[in-house]
């Protein structure tokens, strides 16, 4: 009995059935009257959004002169509401986006947003001078864009309101000199191009405009008077001027049916049904239209809004909202009366058994062989119904015939029990969101918990989130931010309490982004209570810069170990703090010092100087005025009497009297006063010689090439000043005079004295200079015979080498000699005849 009383509301349309259950009896004040109203639903079983419609004549005295925005959800439940101030003129668009923002789009141009509590979003967006002179007339929308129509027949159109600022654009001109019959538009996923096409009825074709162009298609259609696109982008459903119903697809390829209307009055809405059908609805009539049979009509008492859903549609009036739908396959062959389908008969089973007659047994042997599709069907149908005990029924029909049936996943009836459950928290009065299961799928649980969340739900949130196994931080999050909002008159520390008996349900929680909140609201010694919970350094050290607690920042940053952190609070403090606070909160933290004098070293000398004079390390300031001296030595003006010398002499003079301040620098204080001495005596000899060859050249450099450009008595007094020892100062000097070659002053020199380094680097310097006459001349010189022999060797004197070398009486070193010469037969010959001579033994 229960299948044909459920069966009995159902209406045949051609041979689909459809139906029409009530979801609510609206719970919303019975002054409301649609027809006095613009009125906006989202899909999804959104929002309902009602504002008084100021074109519309208001009873004296029957309400309040005073326009109010109220939002309710879909059972009529006041959600939120606040007075309109009309501020851009007569209101002319009202719609709900993806995200459920709601867009109003006033007569001059300018767009408001509010969210689901009726908050003004900022900033509010302006269509543009060309919308403000010449009045906006006609808006379309879709998911998160919508196009307006200005005075002038311009189009405009914005894509994207989910961008905090979103981008207008103009769409090509239209040509048009007469307002079109109608417009609708195909939604950019659904286009070819990516963008937006709008669909303008004028005369007897349409036109779609885009931003690149125009183009006419459906020539000879005949005046459209009213059109819609399904939901997928495919399907255009029109009304003409002679009363004909045309779907077709929106290429307008082809013509798919054609339907006469009584009338040729254009109806007051026109809405698909799922992808089935097409509503019409005209005052107190609503017709559905098939591709066969006959169409449906329902009739009412009152004004309606048709609310197009994926696989239906709502229906609104000022006092129910109804779904109407086609029935489900699986619900039709259990309930349609006279059904012989095994779905049926296991229903029916379930019915004998509860009254234990033995015809339950013979339902099921009937379809023993077809019992896991019955099952299966009893199972999809308790998913398609909103009644909760007829959800009961059928799902106990599939567990009684699962229990005679192995092939069957027992999962499929859990999870179709968890799925109601879900459903029907949120189809109650106070959460008002009479969501399908088709519905449920299409907008995912997650996008249903984030609505939930907007809506402030959070505690049903947070239960279907766990029920579900889902992640309950974006739950929480929202949870703890909104409680800060609406908390003000709560005390710090009390309300630190109630957030954290929260935030601790869930482990990967932001305190971080919770503090960051709190302090945006004002509160910002509860966020620097919040986020010292927050266990990630990367998230608690911004926030604590951002609340102004630089130096728990710097702390928590070097306890981190993370460079990138400490360089982030230096920077910071650097900007906002006086150096010498600065320096004194580093001071005590090594890791922070040595990351400050590293990158000061490199880039700040001056303030690094700072530091170390604020902490008393004058030797570390005296080594950067080293370094600066010899940064300005790469200048290649700092000599030839460049006044860029003197600079360098006074900040070499600077840091010897900084390291004279500390005994431990006595060294670097002595060598910082001879660099100073030298450099400018290096300078005048620059100045002097005109050439810029003695500027940081060392002090033997400096005596050697004194010496090579003649200038002996510059070199004498560099030796002098620096104290040069007489064994230095004969290399240098013997050395220089081989250089340039001045063998008359090399003699010379060697006669003034006996020379204390002795005449072997006489020789080194002859031979160096390929000049073997001059290096003999002083290789007779030599007093050790080993030296002497094997000085004659390398110029090639192979007798002298040989007697010099049997003075020694060493056959190694007449071997030696041997190998050296070998290429002279005549040597060879002399070292054969010399070895056989001493007769030394082992050697051959």
């Amino acid at each position: 009995m229960a299948g044909v009383t459920i069966a009995a509301e159902w209406q045949l349309l051609g041979d689909k059935y459809y139906r029409k259950p009530t979801l609510y009896t609206l719970q919303w004040p019975k002054s409301i009257d649609l027809t006095r109203n613009k009125v906006a639903c989202a899909p999804f079983s959104g929002p309902i959004a009602i504002i008084r419609d100021d074109s519309k004549i208001v009873q004296l005295y029957a309400e309040s002169a005073l326009r109010k925005l109220r939002i309710f959800n879909s059972a009529g439940r006041l959600i939120s509401e606040t007075v309109w101030r009309n501020p851009g003129g007569r209101l002319i668009g009202l719609s709900w986006t993806d995200e459920h923002i709601l867009v109003c789009i006033t007569q001059n141009g300018t767009v408001f947003r509010y969210d689901i509590h009726a908050n003004l979003i900022e900033p509010n967006i302006s269509l543009g001078p060309d919308c403000f002179e010449h009045d906006v007339v006609e808006c379309v929308f879709w998911g998160n864009g919508f196009v307006c129509m200005n005075e002038k027949f311009d189009l405009f159109c914005v894509s994207d309101l989910k961008n905090e600022n979103p981008k207008v654009v103009k769409l090509a001109e239209t040509g048009l000199d007469e307002f079109p019959l109608c417009m609708t538009v195909i939604e950019p996923q659904y286009t070819m191009s990516g963008n937006v096409e709008v669909l303008v009825a004028v005369g007897d074709h349409v036109l779609v405009v885009e931003e690149d162009g125009v183009q006419s298609v459906g020539d000879g259609l005949g005046p459209i008077q009213k059109m819609v696109v399904s939901c997928n982008g495919k399907l255009l459903a029109c009304f003409t001027h002679d009363g004909q119903l045309l779907v077709m697809p929106t290429d307008f390829s082809s013509m798919i049916f054609e339907y006469a209307c009584e009338s040729a009055l254009a109806p007051e809405q026109l809405g698909w049904c799922g992808m089935d059908s097409v509503l019409l609805y005209w005052d107190e009539m609503l017709m559905m239209v098939g591709p066969y049979g006959d169409p449906v009509r329902y009739l009412y008492d009152e004004s309606i809004i048709i609310i197009p859903e994926c696989d239906g549609a709502r229906i609104l009036s000022n006092s129910t909202m109804e779904f109407l739908q086609r029935v489900p396959s699986s619900t039709e062959s259990i309930f349609k009366i006279g059904s012989t389908e095994p779905a049926a008969l296991l229903y029916d089973a379930l019915d004998h058994f509860d009254r234990r007659s033995a015809k339950a047994d013979e339902n099921l042997r009937l379809i023993r062989d077809s019992l896991p599709e019955a099952v299966e069907a009893c199972v999809d149908a308790a998913g398609h119904e909103f009644d909760p005990s007829l959800q009961q029924s059928l799902l106990r029909a599939a567990s009684y015939g699962q229990a005679f049936c192995s092939q069957f996943q027992r999962e499929s009836i859990q999870e179709m029990s968890k799925t109601l459950r879900v459903l029907n928290a949120v189809r109650s009065l106070e959460i008002g969101i009479p969501l399908s299961i088709q519905q449920y799928k299409l907008l995912t649980p997650s996008v249903l918990i984030g609505r939930l969340v907007n809506a402030h739900q959070h505690l049903l949130a947070l239960r279907i989130s766990d029920y579900l196994g889902m992640n309950q931080e974006v739950v929480i999050m929202h949870w703890a931010c909104s409680k800060i909002t609406v908390s003000s008159a709560i005390p710090d520390a009390t309300l630190l309490e109630i957030l954290l008996d929260k935030l601790k349900l869930s482990r990967s929680i932001s305190y971080a982004a919770v503090a960051a909140h709190a302090d945006q609201t004002g509160r910002r010694k509860l966020a620097a209570m919040l986020v010292e919970h927050e266990p990630l350094s990367s998230k608690q050290v911004p926030l604590l810069l951002g609340i102004g607690e630089e130096d728990t920042a710097l702390t928590k940053a070097t306890e981190s170990g993370d460079t990138d952190l400490v360089y982030l609070v230096l920077f910071h403090i650097w900007q906002k703090r006086p150096a010498l606070e600065l320096f004194g909160m580093i001071q005590a933290r090594p890791l922070a010092r040595d990351l400050f004098i590293r990158y000061t070293r490199c880039y700040k000398h001056e303030f690094l100087k700072d530091f170390f004079l604020s902490t008393g390390q004058l030797h570390d300031v005296a080594y950067l005025l080293w370094k600066e001296s010899w940064e300005i030595a790469k200048n290649p003006m700092a000599s030839r009497g460049s006044p860029l010398h003197g600079p360098r002499v006074k900040l070499i003079e600077k840091a010897q009297n900084l390291f004279a301040e500390t005994k431990e620098h006595v060294f670097e204080s002595k060598a910082a006063e001879e660099h100073a001495r030298l450099l400018r005596m290096q300078h005048e000899l620059e100045v002097s010689t005109k050439q810029p060859i003695f500027v940081d050249s060392s002090i033997s450099d400096t005596i050697r090439t004194c010496i090579v450009l003649g200038n002996h008595r510059a070199a004498l007094k560099v030796k002098t000043e620096f104290k040069v020892s007489e064994k230095r100062w004969y290399w240098l000097k013997v050395f220089a005079l081989a250089t340039i070659r001045d063998w008359d002053a090399l003699e010379k020199f060697s006669k003034e004295k006996r020379p204390p380094i002795g005449f072997r680097p006489f020789v080194e310097a002859c031979i160096d200079a390929d000049e073997k006459g001059e290096a003999a001349k002083y290789i007779s010189k030599l007093t050790d015979a080993r030296e002497k022999a094997e000085a004659y060797a390398r110029i090639g004197m192979a007798k002298e080498a040989a007697d010099a070398a049997s003075q020694t009486k060493d056959g190694e070193l007449l071997e030696r000699l041997k190998n050296t010469l070998q290429q002279n037969s005549t040597a060879s010959s002399i070292f054969d005849t010399l070895r056989d001579r001493l007769s030394f033994p082992g050697v051959s």
